[in-house]
């Protein structure tokens, strides 16, 4: 039996995380939300639906795993039965059935779109070795795991890492000697305060946001000629090391020119409609 590790320990299955996506590769092409094309006029995309009972029986019910005909379905070894059915190009794996039993053996249950969900704080998990909440995250899934941390790393490891990871560059000798050297007890925050105010950690973190956006200094298509977006990438860069707050990086990207007393940089930032390919 396959079990899910959160912060809880042994814990529930995710519909939106585990179950969603399954179905939605296997179950939703015949028992989804489109009436014309749903079979059986059975319906697995919402509670009501695969709960409801028909002929004395439901495809879930919940906490019973096996009165569930759709647990049936798919355990069967029938293939006039069997559900994905024969033709279907997907099969499910044994850990995906294994996945299905646990959710409805913990109750079935629904959850909607992620970004509706009310966000809760989980429990922290205690751990000997951790000096963080999230820490005891990592604890919680080492231990299902059968594994144990590695040893504390060493100072040139940990400014070498961190370096990387916020700059995108490896600390100079210097830097590492330096650091090496310090005995502060707030050594490793001064480092991080240190990588956070550097130009290049912008440079870092807009690297993700610039590929997603499709960023580029030439048009695409045809002779691919040469066209001139990096305003607009020097503005995401500075955005991030402004600490640009999220729900004005957006907005100033998508409709800038449209604010009230639009700056320039706002009006720069409008360039992000325009990473499409174009033509001339």
């Amino acid at each position: 039996m396959l079990m899910i590790v959160t912060s809880r320990g042994w814990s529930a299955v995710s519909f939106n995380r585990d179950i969603r996506p399954i179905m939605a590769e296997t179950c939703f092409n015949c028992h989804g939300p489109d009436a014309k094309a749903r079979k059986a006029d059975l319906r697995l995309d919402t509670f009501e639906g695969a709960t409801r009972q028909v002929g004395g029986a439901a495809a879930i019910v919940p906490g019973k795993p096996d009165l569930s005909l759709v647990l049936e379905r798919v355990l069967s070894t029938d293939e006039s039965e069997v559900m994905p059915p024969p033709e279907f190009p997907i099969e499910l794996t044994s850990q995906q059935k294994n996945l299905i039993r646990q959710w409805i053996a913990e109750g079935a249950k629904y959850e909607g779109h992620w970004a509706f969900a009310r966000i809760e704080r989980p429990e922290e998990m205690a751990t000997d070795w951790g000096h963080n909440p999230i820490d005891g995250f990592i604890a919680g899934r080492l231990k299902a795991k059968g594994l144990k941390p590695n040893a504390r790393a060493d100072r040139a490891s940990l400014i070498r890492r961190a370096s990387l990871d916020l700059t995108g560059l490896p600390p100079k000798p210097a830097e590492i000697d330096a650091f090496e050297q310090d005995v502060s007890p707030d050594a490793y925050e001064q480092l991080i305060d240190r990588l956070l105010k550097s130009e290049r950690f912008g440079e870092r973190m807009a690297m993700w946001w610039l590929d997603g956006a499709r960023y580029a200094d030439s048009h695409g298509f045809q002779a691919d000629w040469e066209r001139y977006q990096w305003p607009w990438r020097d503005w995401v860069i500075g955005a991030f090391n402004r600490n640009l707050p999220f729900d004005q990086f957006t907005v100033e990207q998508l409709a800038g020119d449209l604010l009230p007393d639009a700056t320039r940089d706002q009006i720069v930032a409008t360039g992000f409609n325009r990473n499409h390919r174009i033509n001339t």
